[in-house]
């Protein structure tokens, strides 16, 4: 079967392309200058898809004089591909072309870069079997963002457009595999590209070429259907063309009647979108007519529906209502005398060069100056690149369909397109710094961030980042953002979400702080009434809070008293009457026995050291008289025992400690020891090995963190309470702690 893929060759179009105003300087002889410039450097060196540079070039500039590319834009290509073999591209080129040149070889393989960088990490990406449309729409999304953030100069897209027709031209000449991503890349960003550009010979061949490659099966079996009745489509398309221009001219309309080419990748998307078989796809058969103004467009079309039988569904008036990127025709469709469908488009000269080469047709140098240039004024230039401009925009939004428009704004520079070291793409607004790039990469890395390299410098962290950039970010371990970044006199962010991050992060803290202090005072509250065993998180929901955080934090805030706490902890109690007191005997004799207590002038009465305060000796101590559990004992000085000693003084007896006939050191009393720090790995083994150097056993351990703050309760075994002030100034010198205190 002989292959439908040829190179096309098509009408140059009389207006001249221009990219931006900035646009390329006239150079006499630039083109081979350029050449000849580039060759030693490229003559010899092949693309990473096997092509020889030089030829890759030639084929470039040749792709560019096609669509309308000036002399000057072919010779930017050759310079372009020059930049990798060059120790300082942007100073050379400027010293032998001038700056406009050497900006956009620059920026074109910065881009080229770029790409090649994101398309290594997908291939990574796909190593670790990540989902292939995942990573795959991963990678066209950075594309399409990295084409955006270069877009500011028109002439860098043109060119990358022109070399990936040419990478695939040569992909299908040389008969290689081509990898998927590059084909659905072509595929689904570049050939949209050309489309919203209206640049049409580009994106009708880039579509049949990508579709052939990815679905080559399918690209074979619709090009035998076109095959299999070739020259007889051909035959009766031509007997229409000649009856057709033979009645416009016997009418008074000079017309050029032509077949159109057939797109394979188009007859598919409309058999796929209409659910339609091959013989009731309508452009099969085609023509094409061009008339000299807009008048005879209509004129033909009444002649055209004279003469054969219109289908009216399939009629489309795209001079009066143009499509988004300003193409203009008349499309119809009819049946001849044998019934078959055709479809005819009809449009002025003007719109076929539009239509061909989209803003190509009416882009214009700013070397034209004030006079114009191929009758384009330099106001009309002005005119044609917001146009473009908008245009870019629309693609944008057709790609990215969950970004809102904004209809009317042309505002390309409000976003910039950084990378992170891995080549994955960011994206930030405009004035963005390394601390707006840290938060958008992490809020973790965001908070810890000290310093940045951009493309392998260090620079402060007011630096503005731009477009293509590399952004590596310095990280302390631990730590939190400065306040100075939430001023903007300073300029340290840009970006409303990092802001908005910053200050949550300084709320974070404040609420710590509060709940810190309410805790605290819920604790105290605990200890003076006895209640020291009672879960906070239990007591909390009696309250009726959700956890013991809650309850911290109204506490902290002022906006919840303790007297209802205490009112919780003190249920109202039946007055018991003296002789309902049942008194024990102790367990050892006499209450003399190892580390006890005696009770001063009663003799065989049951003890039991308070929970609340722990007493150890050396400490004052009291006793008071329970209801059936005997005497309780109590450091002087605690809470409970005061409160308790309030309503009812005549229970209060004195006690001592008992001294043992053997050493006093033998007997061990439990205490509760309260130590707040800096949570960190190791904190618990440190502060355990300070009481085990002091040889004091611990016996408990209760600890919790929050956000970052840890609170720990530990329960250790003395036999004299006088040297815990030692132990507690040593616990208070490891890093981090920042209260240590007996209970």
């Amino acid at each position: 079967m002989r292959s439908l893929y040829t190179e096309p060759s098509l009408e140059r179009p009389a207006a001249v392309i221009a990219a931006t105003a900035d646009s390329l300087p006239a150079h006499s002889g630039a083109l081979e200058r350029a050449r000849a410039f580039a060759e030693p450097l490229i003559a010899s060196e092949v693309l990473d898809t096997g092509e020889n540079i030089l030829a890759h070039a030639d084929a470039v500039a040749a792709i560019l004089r096609q669509i309308g590319g000036s002399e000057a834009m072919q010779a930017a290509c050759y310079l372009v591909y020059a930049c990798d073999h060059l120790h300082k591209p942007h100073e050379v080129i400027s010293k032998a072309f001038g700056d406009s040149f050497a900006d956009l070889a620059v920026q074109t393989t910065k881009l080229v870069q770029l790409q090649r960088m994101a398309r290594v990490a997908q291939n990574a990406a796909t190593r670790t079997n990540a989902p292939m449309a995942q990573t795959s729409a991963t990678q066209t999304e950075s594309v399409r963002k990295m084409l955006l953030a270069f877009s500011r100069d028109l002439r860098v897209v043109m060119l990358r457009l022109a070399s990936r027709m040419q990478t695939l031209r040569f992909y299908a000449a040389s008969k290689q595999p081509v990898p998927p991503g590059l084909a659905q890349e072509s595929l689904q960003v570049f050939a949209p590209l050309a489309n919203r550009l209206g640049i049409w010979e580009i994106k009708w061949e880039m579509e049949d070429l990508s579709f052939r490659f990815l679905e080559p099966q399918t690209y074979k079996e619709v090009a035998h259907l076109l095959e299999e009745k070739r020259v007889e489509r051909e035959a009766s398309v031509e007997a229409l063309r000649q009856e057709l221009a033979q009645e416009l001219e016997r009418h008074g309309i000079h017309a050029k009647v032509q077949g159109r080419p057939k797109h394979i990748y188009s007859i598919v998307k409309k058999m796929r979108g209409k659910s339609l078989a091959f013989d009731k796809v309508f452009d099969v058969r085609a023509l094409r007519i061009v008339v000299p103004s807009v008048p005879d467009c209509y004129a033909a079309l009444s002649y055209v529906h004279a003469l054969y039988t219109p289908i009216t569904s399939e009629f489309d008036d795209y001079i009066a209502k143009p499509k988004a990127n300003g193409y203009q025709s008349l499309h119809t469709v009819v049946r001849d005398t044998a019934g078959r469908p055709i479809e005819v488009q009809l449009r002025t000269q003007a719109m076929h060069d539009y239509a061909e080469h989209g803003v190509a047709a009416h882009w214009a140098y700013k070397e034209a100056g004030a006079k114009g240039y191929a009758g384009v004024s330099a106001t009309g230039a002005y005119e044609a690149k917001i146009a473009v401009l908008r245009q870019l925009l629309a693609w944008e939004r057709d790609l990215a369909s969950s970004q809102e428009s904004h209809p009317g704004e042309v505002v390309l520079d409000d976003r910039i397109y950084v990378l992170t070291p891995d080549a994955a793409i960011v994206e930030l607004p405009q004035g963005a710094t390394p601390v707006d790039f840290a938060y958008s990469v992490h809020t973790n890395l965001g908070h810890r961030c000290r310093g940045a390299r951009v493309d392998g410098a260090m620079v402060p962290l007011q630096t503005r980042l731009q477009s293509g950039q590399t952004v590596e970010v310095v990280a302390a371990k631990e730590g939190g953002p400065s306040r100075d970044w939430l001023n903007p006199e300073l300029g340290y962010l840009a970006s409303h979400r990092a802001r908005a991050k910053v200050r949550a992060w300084f709320n974070a803290l404040a609420m710590e702080e509060t709940m810190a202090k309410g805790r605290e005072a819920v604790e105290k509250l605990l200890q003076r009434e006895g209640k020291t065993a009672i879960k906070l998180d239990d007591l909390a929901a009696q309250l009726g809070f959700s956890d013991a955080n809650a309850l911290f934090e109204v506490v902290g805030k002022d906006e919840y008293s303790l007297r209802n706490i205490e009112t919780l902890l003190r249920p109202v109690e039946t007055p018991v009457s003296d002789d309902q007191l049942v008194l024990r005997k102790a367990r050892s004799s006499g209450g003399n026995g190892k580390g006890g207590v005696l009770v001063v002038g009663v003799d065989s009465l049951m003890t039991q050291l308070a929970k609340c305060c722990k007493p150890a000796p050396p400490d004052l101590i009291s006793g008071f008289v329970t209801r059936g559990r005997g005497v309780s004992v109590h450091r002087a000085d605690c809470p409970n025992l005061r409160n308790m000693v309030q309503r009812s003084a005549d229970r209060l007896v004195d006690v001592e400690w008992g001294v043992p006939s053997g050493a006093r050191g033998a007997a061990v009393y439990p205490v509760d020891v309260s130590v707040q720090a800096v949570d960190r790995q190791g904190l618990l083994r440190d502060i355990s090995e300070v009481f085990a150097k002091e040889k004091m056993n611990v016996i408990g351990v209760q600890t919790q963190s929050i956000k970052g703050v840890a609170w720990m309760t530990f329960t250790v075994e003395v036999s004299d309470s006088s040297r815990l002030p030692k132990v507690l100034s040593q616990v208070l010198e490891l890093r981090g702690v920042q209260t240590a205190r007996r209970r």
